[in-house]
């Protein structure tokens, strides 16, 4: 927590740990002697919303409109790997949602932060990814997407971010079974 009682939070899709030894093991083979910071398997997540620096009195109805939004979701949400791709700051496994119903949760939580003013929505539209490495220039890469079969994911989370040397130290506050199970 931030000395002045405010909180880095993000909302996200737990990627289940057979999803994480594939996306650890794809790192190990793509990524190895890369400039930049490989993403460690305990950080790795789809963000749903990041909301950045909230009050902490903010929290309860942050875990609320995350908790509500889990509860109507399908009860398990399958994604698919697609590509890799940079941004100026990250590579990401880029992720497919074949029945979109991540994406309709991601905007049911979004909609419902916005809704508390916890929130605002980026122009662009909402991509599932997961950040497998940060960097300060990108690496220019083009390694063949994970090898991996559907990820079917069954919670999520409101982490909360703590910046630090060598990069943020994500720790999940609570956690939600999708279809309210």
């Amino acid at each position: 927590m931030a000395g002045d009682g405010r909180i880095r939070l993000f909302c996200a899709l737990q990627l289940p740990g057979d999803a994480l030894d594939r996306l650890v093991e794809w790192q190990a083979r793509e990524l190895p002697g890369v400039a930049g910071r490989v993403v460690p398997r305990e950080h790795l997540h789809v963000t749903l919303a990041f909301l950045g620096h909230r009050p902490e009195r903010e929290l309860p109805g942050i875990l609320e409109a995350l908790r509500a939004a889990s509860a109507v979701a399908p009860s398990r949400i399958e994604l698919r790997p697609v590509r890799y791709r940079e941004t100026r700051s990250v590579g990401m496994i880029v992720l497919d949602d074949p029945t979109g119903a991540a994406t309709a949760l991601a905007g049911d939580v979004q909609s419902r932060l916005e809704a508390l003013g916890a929130y605002r929505r980026e122009r662009r539209g909402w991509l599932p990814h997961v950040t497998v490495l940060r960097f300060r220039a990108p690496a220019g890469l083009h390694p063949e997407a994970a090898n991996m079969c559907s990820i079917h994911v069954v919670r999520s989370a409101l982490y909360r971010s703590s910046l630090g040397h060598g990069g943020a130290r994500y720790d999940a506050l609570e956690t939600a079974p999708l279809g309210g199970r």
